[in-house]
């Protein structure tokens, strides 16, 4: 237990400490298409930027897509190889089911393929009491995981989606959800599976998601949600020439349509653009040269128009009690920055980080072990 607390923790230190770009949102497109959805979003999956929405962070219910959430914990949370008895509560979970028994044993990977092809609430239940010991345990797992990621609008009652007070989530949210979710290998390989045949089948689940097996070339994956209070929802992923995309529909009668002309009016509108190369940059102040650290790429989608009006600016600090010695500020719109990248000091950087990290284990280490 012990190790486990300091693994997740430090865990978080890391993130906290990787200089990280802050990307803006959209800011003026040409008009794009008019989905059937009540609320969706368009949203580029490397970067987090949003460029087409309506209604996209109002609080309502999700449905089946809520699985993404419990597929993402249980990635995070579980073995892979663990086998899983099957048990009579789970069975009593009413909706689509992959047709569990009592008694059943199958492994954490073939329950989450049976979660996402054919949206098993049954597998959703028996995922959930084994990772978080009991449903609830599980949903407090989903909800600190939501928190974590910034789901400010999303709250869940359980790990499968049937409508329950209380239980609900925004097309943003979901789009940063699928964003996080999409990070992990098998996550990404489960979601681009069109059929599936496990050990304990005669047969094969083939996957619910049409973009995927059958509408657009282009679909990297996704998963399908309906009940009678949400309506049909649906988060779907597409990559072409490098641009990957992310849509979410909530209630949507024409949901198929919608991601498609959506997917494509991104794909038409915009292109990932590289604005800086990760190495080392040279700054003149008036005092002497200082040398920044741009960690990595910088890449953004922008349309034609964003692209011929883009500027960019670097602020150097004078005086500077961490590592950053500047920011780099790419705006389209004055005084409206759509990506803001920190620049670091190379030399001061090594060092300062590996004594930080140093400190932080430590202290950490005598904590958890009664010795601060």
């Amino acid at each position: 237990m012990r190790i486990f607390i300091i693994s997740i923790t430090i865990s978080l230190v890391i993130c906290c400490f990787l200089p990280q770009p802050i990307y803006g949102q959209a800011i003026d497109t040409t008009e794009g298409p008019s989905p059937s959805a009540d609320h969706y979003i368009l949203m580029e999956e490397t970067t987090g930027r949003v460029l087409l929405e309506e209604n996209a962070h109002e609080r309502v219910p999700v449905a089946s897509i809520t699985k993404l959430m419990t597929a993402a914990v249980a990635l995070q949370y579980g073995n892979l190889d663990d086998r899983i008895v099957v048990s009579e509560e789970a069975l009593q979970t009413s909706g689509s089911s992959i047709y569990l028994e009592v008694g059943e044993e199958l492994t954490l990977e073939e329950l989450l393929y049976g979660l996402m092809l054919r949206s098993g609430n049954d597998a959703a239940k028996v995922i959930a009491e084994h990772i978080g010991g009991s449903e609830e345990g599980f949903v407090f797992l989903m909800n600190e995981t939501a928190a974590y990621l910034g789901m400010t609008n999303s709250q869940f009652m359980n790990p499968h989606g049937l409508d329950e007070p209380g239980h609900y989530s925004s097309a943003y949210d979901i789009a940063v959800l699928m964003q996080y979710a999409m990070q992990h290998e098998l996550f990404r390989e489960i979601s681009q599976t069109e059929s599936y045949h496990s050990a304990n089948r005669t047969y094969a689940w083939t996957n619910k998601n049409k973009l995927l097996t059958q509408k657009y070339e282009y679909c990297t994956g996704g998963k399908t949600g309906f009940t009678n209070k949400a309506g049909r929802t649906l988060v779907t992923t597409a990559e072409k020439d490098q641009l990957k995309l992310i849509t979410v529909t909530l209630d949507a009668p024409d949901d198929w349509h919608d991601h498609i002309s959506l997917f494509d009016w991104g794909f038409s509108e915009f292109e990932l653009v590289q604005l800086e190369e990760a190495g080392e940059r040279s700054f003149v102040t008036d005092e002497s040269f200082i040398t920044g650290l741009i960690p990595y790429d910088i890449m953004i989608p922008l349309n034609q128009q964003e692209q011929a009006n883009l500027s960019k600016r670097v602020e150097l600090y004078r005086k500077h009690d961490d590592d950053k010695v500047g920011m780099m500020t790419f705006s389209i719109k004055p005084n409206d920055p759509i990506v803001e990248v920190p620049l670091f000091e190379t030399s001061k950087q090594k060092q300062t980080l590996s004594e930080k990290w140093k400190q932080i284990w430590l202290k950490l280490y005598h904590k958890v072990i009664g010795n601060d």
